[in-house]
């Protein structure tokens, strides 16, 4: 019995506006070389590889978590997990990933 994904878009611009103004909890499933490459400023790291439901953050009133990854295909899967670990709360991806974010010349945190 498969269960649907309710996936909600994020764009470019709505990503922005809730990291300014805390409304957005980022988590980035990328793999570990990726995420120390570069990542969105403020993101946490729950990689794909080893995806754990309950390592997202907490749910909080006003907020919002937020998935992405490279391209926006893994944060899908990453939904369904999270969905499927009982985070129905989390419904949310950034739909242009690190492409979009990096390619707008958004700022990139190194390790």
């Amino acid at each position: 019995m498969n269960q649907q994904i309710i996936v909600e878009d994020v764009s470019l611009e709505e990503l922005k506006k809730g990291l300014a103004d805390g409304s957005v909890a980022l988590v980035d499933v990328r793999e570990a070389n990726e995420w120390a490459a570069g990542r969105i400023p403020g993101a946490t790291f729950n990689p794909l590889s080893a995806f754990k439901p309950d390592a997202l953050p907490a749910k909080k009133p006003g907020q919002r978590v937020v998935l992405h990854c490279r391209s926006g295909r893994r944060s899908i899967t990453a939904l369904g997990l999270a969905q499927a670990g009982g985070r129905d709360d989390v419904r949310a991806h950034f739909t242009g990933g690190m492409l979009e974010w990096a390619g707008a010349g958004e700022p990139v945190a190194k390790d």
